[in-house]
């Protein structure tokens, strides 16, 4: 392989990145859309059958909104882990142009191989899908309100370590190289996300988090911008930590509660994120939103939990992180009410001591689960 002409091809594309990110237009309004195109991605493993009873909520709660054809409901299939890898792509090119008919997503877990499994290394479809659609902001919420936590966290999911994630190079047998890119676009813009929410929000303090003191280039980039952007809301009071440390603070019952929004590269923001969904009930609870100008998609943050479906448990996997993600789905689209009972339904089934979920047979489905919730939303 020819490494320099490789890194130079690698730069030519960030910099063609960087021109689109100028270029790109105003956020869209979904208030002028008719239809709301809702796309549905089911994915692999567990996907499907978790997505499939978020979807009849989602369906349940915009049933007069899908009656006088204000939204619309598609099902995409292909987004599976055969099928994009007999393509060969992390999202085969007739689902990407399904994808691209809708507005916004909700899709289900989907497998990433590794180094060694029986699928070639195709790249993660999260990040295929923030890249092709330009979802920089990666938003998840974590409230725990008799903890004192409410923290909402502002992922960049467009760059950083993961962006080149399957175009490292491997030298020789001992050496290997990835990349990490951080661009003044890309870190301005989930930066002011962030501020603008605290803003709209009555939030008083935002947080950075990098490692800066050691990635001193790209690290040191990011958090110099954010700096910069903070200038511009003076009402709010900024400050940064390190990831190291902060992973740390997030479990100090002294001082976790002091912070409310945080801004972080997509690595840290990934590690961070799946720790403080631990303390809203773990990983399999949370939901997030990937948002951009154009397009926005709304995940559970677990994976696809391949060894259930193998033991044959995928019909007692905890659906509650994809309910999340259809919940803030609603509200994005501008349905806020509608989002707050499908929380309180949550809130109310997590605490009924016969919809124990388990994960095995000891506890009840997740259609059994999806049914409770629906029949909470007709009260």
């Amino acid at each position: 392989m020819d490494y320099v002409r490789h890194f130079e091809t690698l730069v030519k594309e960030q910099l063609a990145r960087v021109e689109r990110m100028k270029a790109a237009s105003d956020p869209v309004s979904y208030a002028e859309l008719s239809p709301i195109v809702i796309g549905v991605l089911g994915g692999d493993g567990i996907g499907p059958v978790i997505t499939e009873v978020a979807c009849r909520i989602m369906e349940y709660s915009l049933k007069d909104e899908l009656a006088s054809g204000k939204v619309e409901i598609r099902k995409i299939d292909g987004l599976t882990i055969e099928n994009r890898a007999k393509a060969g792509a992390a999202i085969p090119e007739e689902v990407l142009t399904e994808i691209r008919q809708c507005h916004v997503l909700l899709k289900g877990p989907t497998t990433t191989p590794r180094a060694g499994d029986e699928y070639p290394n195709i790249e993660s479809a999260n990040v295929a899908m923030r890249k092709e659609l330009d979802l920089f902001a990666n938003v998840r919420p974590v409230q725990v309100p008799d903890e004192g936590i409410d923290w909402t966290f502002f992922r960049e999911n467009t760059e950083g370590a993961y962006v080149l994630g399957s175009k490292g190079i491997e030298v020789t047998a001992d050496l290997a190289f990835d990349f990490k890119v951080i661009t003044s676009q890309g870190a301005e813009r989930i930066a002011r996300a962030a501020f603008e929410f605290a803003r709209k929000n009555g939030k008083t303090r935002v947080t950075a988090v990098t490692k800066a003191n050691v990635i001193k280039t790209t690290d040191g980039k990011f958090l110099v911008i954010c700096k910069e952007v903070a200038k511009e809301y003076p009402e709010i009071t900024f400050d940064d930590w390190y990831i190291d440390i902060m992973t740390a603070k997030l479990i100090d019952k002294k001082r976790r509660t002091d912070f409310q929004v945080f801004i972080l590269p997509n690595l840290y923001g990934d590690i961070l994120t799946d720790e403080a969904a631990e303390f809203q009930g773990g990983v399999g609870t949370a939901g997030s939103a990937n948002i951009g100008s154009r397009y926005a998609m709304f995940e559970a943050i677990h994976g696809s939990a391949p060894r259930m479906v193998a033991e044959g448990r995928e019909i007692y996997a905890d659906p509650s992180s994809m309910i999340r993600a259809a919940a803030m789905l609603l509200a994005h689209i501008g349905y806020p009410q509608k989002a707050a009972a499908i929380y309180q339904a949550l809130e109310k089934v997590a605490n009924h001591p016969d919809y124990r979920l388990t994960g095995r047979a000891d506890g009840v489905t997740n259609q059994a689960y999806g049914e409770y919730i629906m029949r909470e939303l007709e009260k």
